[in-house]
């Protein structure tokens, strides 16, 4: 079947679309990705199975970060079972403690952002394989065939996607090769990438080809060609990795969740616990005000000062996650909170003693769940296209702490937990997560957003929760977000205007409230079964993503969800 007779069958998202038996849901980051993963739902695929058909087709139409050349993770509830898969991406082997500093000892940003020197060894190839072998139920080779017929036949560009493109030509200038093939992208025009189809047809036969083939030496070849560091023992050695998730207890429910070397697990679990420890700080405030912005950033004070200094690869050292995660610990840190004055950025210190992205959200008729967040890190990674396989390749060694104290990108600053080490993976935000209730998905949700990820994440969730938000709404409404080391600043959405009036609170109260500086605070796409039972889906309005409910005939023997 076609994607556009896929698109004809597929019922576009309302409000309040009532959930029936054979029901799946997809909030995806594009319309292409939205009819090839409603196409393979149709057939009888699995959550898992469509989001393989997803991740690939966004590496064809979404390049600013869908990707076969970065890395992310992947959290799912398959049959029951919750699962956690990373596929983030390491450091080369080759890779120095010091590399983006300069011989006064400066941090040069623009090693780690622009060129090969930023790309760190990509794992979403790897990961969609791992995901095929374990959970997959159609063949390798036909979750791969919308991607390769978009590269081969070509698909018109978004304006959104357009406007990106001019604004990364400035960016790369001539440093890099992406002029070289995403220059003659144009409005109303088929933007065809022949080389990357021929890539896709590789990867279909053989998976493996990436790491240990021809797309291996193509990608090596590059990195001689223009100094970058990882090698062919690099990518042979390169392993995605099935991790315990983690799971968390919230309001008589489940937070299913990334472990590291994601902060974004952990750092939703304290901002959702401290937030219910302060409840009754929070107790007729509406939504939006000031006093309720407020109070997120004291709790996000919190989140980020543990963040900086306990949060890495568990590979490379030990990572507290029980000790972050323990009530009684984030009820102390709930009374440290000033619910009247912002707190002092150097008053408040990691409490324990001793960035671009894009994500998408799937629930089969059977109740399966997955949750995927991947990235290249920055709008179209390092500008680095593999020649002769057409693919970007990302620039994630941003996310390392370059320095101790000095703020990356996203102007997070990070410790010695993650420093650049030779085969270790940076930290991420990056926060899929599905949440359950009596073992079952009722919410799947993440967004991209570099450090915004999880308080994004958060809003979203207690949009729903505490102020009976449908799903369009809950993703749609204004966020704010506030980090350390900026502890006096509230950021909101770079493209909305916020209220005259709220804005003076802030200010009054010690604020000093911005646009945030890389753009709108994330793209979340949302599925829930709502508390009437009826299935929702929302692609948020910030982005070019569309929500799809679709009627799906049941296998044999199974079970619709519930």
């Amino acid at each position: 079947m076609t994607l556009t007779g896929i698109l004809l069958l597929a019922v576009l998202i309302s409000p309040l679309a009532k959930a029936v038996p054979g029901t799946a849901a997809v909030a995806m980051p594009d319309v292409h990705s939205a009819a090839a993963s409603a196409a393979v739902l149709v057939e009888g695929g699995n959550a898992v199975d469509a989001a393989i058909t997803a991740a690939f087709v966004l590496g064809v139409t979404f390049p600013e970060a869908g990707n076969i050349g970065g890395g992310g993770f992947m959290v799912s509830h398959m049959d029951g079972e919750g699962a956690f898969l990373d596929f983030r991406e390491k450091a080369p082997l080759a890779a120095e403690r010091d590399m983006f500093l300069d011989e006064d000892g400066n941090f040069v940003q623009r090693r780690s952002m622009v060129g090969p020197l930023g790309v760190g060894v990509p794992g979403t190839v790897r990961g969609m394989h791992m995901a095929h072998q374990r959970y997959g139920s159609l063949e390798w080779e036909r979750l791969l065939e919308p991607a390769i017929t978009l590269a081969a036949e070509g698909f018109e560009p978004h304006p959104q996607l357009l406007k990106y493109r001019d604004e990364s030509l400035d960016k790369f200038g001539s440093d890099t090769n992406f002029a070289d093939y995403f220059g003659p992208m144009e409005a109303g025009a088929p933007f065809k990438q022949p080389e990357l189809a021929e890539t896709l047809r590789r990867l279909a036969k053989d998976p493996d080809d990436f790491y240990r083939g021809r797309v291996a030496g193509q990608i090596i070849a590059q990195m001689n060609q223009t100094g970058g560091l990882f090698t062919a023992q690099d990518l042979a050695a390169y392993t995605a990795v099935w991790r315990e998730p983690l799971y968390a207890p919230w309001r008589g429910h489940v937070l299913l969740s990334t472990a590291p070397p994601s902060s974004g697990g952990i750092a939703l679990t304290q901002l959702l616990t401290i937030r219910d420890a302060i409840n009754p700080l929070f107790r007729n405030v509406p939504h939006n005000t000031a006093r309720y912005i407020h109070l997120l950033a004291e709790i996000e004070k919190r989140v980020f000062a543990d963040r900086g200094d306990y949060l890495g690869d568990p590979d490379f050292g030990h990572v507290p996650v029980a000790e972050l995660t323990d009530p009684a610990y984030l009820r102390r840190r709930a009374m440290e909170i000033n619910a009247e004055a912002i707190s002092a950025a150097e008053s408040v210190k990691p409490g324990l003693e001793s960035t671009d992205t894009t994500h998408f959200s799937i629930m089969d008729a059977e109740g399966n769940a997955v949750s995927l967040t991947y990235t290249l890190n920055w709008e179209f990674g390092s500008g680095v296209v593999v020649s002769g396989a057409g693919f970007l390749l990302n620039n994630e060694m941003d996310d390392f702490a370059a320095k101790a104290g000095v703020p990356n990108a996203f102007g997070v600053v990070g410790g010695n937990m993650n420093a650049i080490e030779p085969g270790k993976r940076m930290l991420s935000s990056m926060t899929p997560t599905i949440l359950l209730r009596d073992d079952r998905p009722i919410m799947v949700v993440g967004s991209p957003g570099g450090s915004t990820i999880f308080t994004t994440v958060m809003q979203v969730i207690l949009n729903v929760f505490d102020f009976d938000m449908n799903a369009q709404e809950a993703v749609n409404v204004t966020r704010f977000h506030h980090q350390l080391p900026a502890s006096m600043e509230i950021r909101y959405d770079l493209h909305r205007e916020i209220d005259p009036e709220l804005r003076r609170r802030l200010e009054t109260l010690g604020y000093s409230v911005v646009p945030n500086s890389w753009g709108d605070l994330g793209d979340a796409h949302l599925v829930m079964i709502n508390d009437r039972g009826e299935l929702e889906a929302a692609s948020d309005t910030r982005g070019r993503g569309q929500a799809l409910l679709i009627e799906v005939p049941l296998r044999a023997g199974a079970k619709a969800a519930p």
